[in-house]
């Protein structure tokens, strides 16, 4: 079922690795940019007959009334709540220790220069419908914004054919704080917030995963407003040596594959026989799994074993990777932390299975993909707020610095620059 690499001493995974598909096919980029205009040009008309059109549904408001998202938290399974305020405050006691402080330092000529950190005003929340309903994500989105400060919250997320939201989703909306929550799904609902319909407010920042569609409309706003990261399919890779347990590895294997057809499940180990066993136990598992079909093609399309001669070819290929969830399933799994340069997400050990990150951790798992994690980390706080510089110099502080201002200034042809100080001197000089 997995295809397999086998790597000889020395030997490097370069050109060797399946391409992970990055770009967005033009077509779907035309057809995203038209909704897109759509939705400036026309705004909420625009917005209901994309609604119809995608979603098979006529909706005359698509805001829902407060008292239906309350009334979707008191009818939730209770057990499902107590789950969810469990996540809940597990984010939040994550994201709290990790909110940035504004900081400023003071020369000794008095000059004072600093960072203030503000949060957003307004930030949208997409929130996918489609295979599977999502109220983790809400959380794991919702939540650290709440904590960073951002004023105003909304959300979209798209209907059912009879107009309804999952129960679920808008418990867990509930749970995080969501303000306002919109019915409609799609390019279309990127473009609502991005840009601002006569419902939806225009968003400093829109962020959430979704289809090709979504991604793409995010890929077009972003520079109008700002957003997370365009995601693409979800993905795993474990770190295996001979003391992982392969029915462990074939679990996670196959969890990471249940998502889409394509997502990716990498195995990188130093045992050649691991990988048959591994095989052998995804074999048993997936007749009992309910998205079997989902889990083998994932896994025939896009499920690879790699076979290393040692561990630290192993580590490369991992960085090579640069996966969205990273396992390490290996003797000392905490001692090879400092050796991985590029993931997403870490989980050290065999206890420390994806799913916890998936729902209870704390860290939020929308997470870097497709390589991305080379020069991407994960949602938290820090996506939702800003910072601003603060420049307060004194007359002294000015006056040691004009030399280098006035070098660099005239070095550049920019003569006003240096002027611009030139005029304070010599003013101060003047009522001296």
């Amino acid at each position: 079922m997995l295809k397999k690499i086998t790597l000889e001493s020395g030997e490097t995974i370069e050109g060797k690795l399946p391409q992970r598909s990055e770009a967005i096919p033009a077509d779907i980029l035309s057809t995203v940019a038209d909704i897109i205009q759509a939705i400036r040009e026309r705004g909420d008309e625009a917005l209901h007959e994309f609604t119809l059109k995608f979603d098979g549904c006529d909706l005359k408001n698509m805001k829902l009334p407060t008292e239906l998202v309350e009334k979707a938290r008191r009818e939730s399974d209770p057990e499902v709540l107590r789950a969810l305020q469990a996540a809940a405050e597990n984010i939040k006691q994550f994201q709290s220790n990790n909110v940035p402080a504004s900081s400023f330092i003071t020369r000794e000529d008095g000059s004072l220069v600093g960072t203030k950190v503000s949060p957003l005003e307004t930030v949208g929340f997409y929130v996918p419908g489609g295979r599977a309903q999502y109220p983790s994500t809400v959380l794991m989105n919702v939540i650290p914004a709440r904590v960073a400060g951002v004023k105003r919250v909304i959300m979209c997320t798209p209907p059912s054919a009879k107009g309804s939201i999952d129960q679920t989703t808008l418990a867990a909306a509930a749970i995080a704080g969501v303000d306002e929550i919109y019915a409609c799904g799609g390019a279309q609902a990127i473009a609502a917030m991005a840009y601002g319909t006569e419902t939806i407010p225009r968003c400093d920042k829109v962020v959430g995963p979704g289809n090709i569609y979504v991604a793409a409309a995010k890929k077009l706003v972003d520079g109008d407003c700002g957003i997370d990261m365009i995601a693409g399919p979800s993905e795993v890779l474990i770190l295996a040596d001979e003391t992982a347990e392969p029915a462990f590895v074939a679990a996670d294997m196959m969890a990471q594959a249940e998502h889409d057809p394509k997502a990716a499940a990498f195995l990188v180990t130093t045992e050649e026989t691991l990988v048959e066993e591994v095989e052998a136990e995804i074999a048993r598992l997936i007749a009992d799994a309910p998205r079997a079909d989902i889990i083998r093609q994932s896994l025939e399309d896009n499920g690879l074993a790699v076979v290393c001669p040692d561990e630290t070819t192993a580590l490369a290929v991992a960085n090579a990777i640069a996966p969205e969830h990273l396992e390490i399933q290996m003797d000392e799994p905490l001692e090879l932390i400092g050796r991985i340069d590029h993931a997403g997400a870490i989980f050290v050990g065999p206890w420390s299975v994806e799913a916890i990150g998936d729902y209870v951790a704390g860290p939020s798992h929308t997470l870097p993909t497709s390589g991305t994690a080379r020069f991407a980390g994960p949602l938290s706080v820090e996506t939702f707020i800003k910072r601003t510089s603060i420049i307060s110099y004194s007359y002294t502080g000015l006056l040691a610095s004009f030399p280098t201002i006035e070098t660099i200034a005239e070095e550049e042809g920019l003569d006003a620059h240096a002027q611009s100080v030139r005029e304070r001197v010599s003013f101060v000089e003047s009522v001296q």
